[in-house]
């Protein structure tokens, strides 16, 4: 399924649902990010997805990063909460999405790089070419306050 990001864009279609989801930060003792390159739209992306009812939020990160990269993560802790009601992504079946997640920080114990169905590569990336990657605004803002360990209390925006 197809999607496309708007972000504050007036031509941009009116949000027909909010589904909260997680992405996560997994950085390796290197200090290597994990990035995957998302199927639907071709970008860049720290690995999430969308909150399974009967799970908990920790639960859907360590499941998300599993099921899109091949890694098993630890959280570690919470780095941000993005709820902008000017971000929206339309996907191809007609729901147009608000966007609400939560990025946390983790870091890999286990397993091997894979793609999915979800994912065209993944790799660990380190920080200074992450400039370098195709990566949605929204995204790149998570992974920079994601990097910032000195801020003393998660973004909240």
């Amino acid at each position: 399924m197809g999607r496309i990001d708007y972000l504050h864009d007036p031509e941009a279609p009116a949000a027909n649902s909010v589904v909260p989801s997680v992405v996560a930060f997994v950085q390796n003792d290197a200090a290597q990010v994990l990035m995957i390159q998302r199927s639907d739209n071709g970008r860049w992306a720290l690995p999430g997805g969308g909150h399974d009812v009967g799970e908990s939020i920790s639960d859907t990160v360590v499941r998300e990063v599993w099921e899109e990269t091949g890694v098993k993560a630890e959280i570690i802790d919470m780095s941000g909460i993005y709820t902008d009601p000017g971000h929206v992504m339309q996907y191809d079946d007609g729901e147009v999405r608000q966007q609400f997640s939560i990025c946390f920080r983790a870091h890999p114990v286990g397993g091997e790089l894979r793609t999915s169905d979800e994912t065209t590569q993944v790799r660990w990336v380190d920080p200074t070419d992450l400039a370098q990657l195709d990566v949605h605004p929204t995204m790149r803002l998570r992974i920079e306050h994601a990097m910032d360990r000195d801020r003393p209390t998660p973004y909240i925006g």
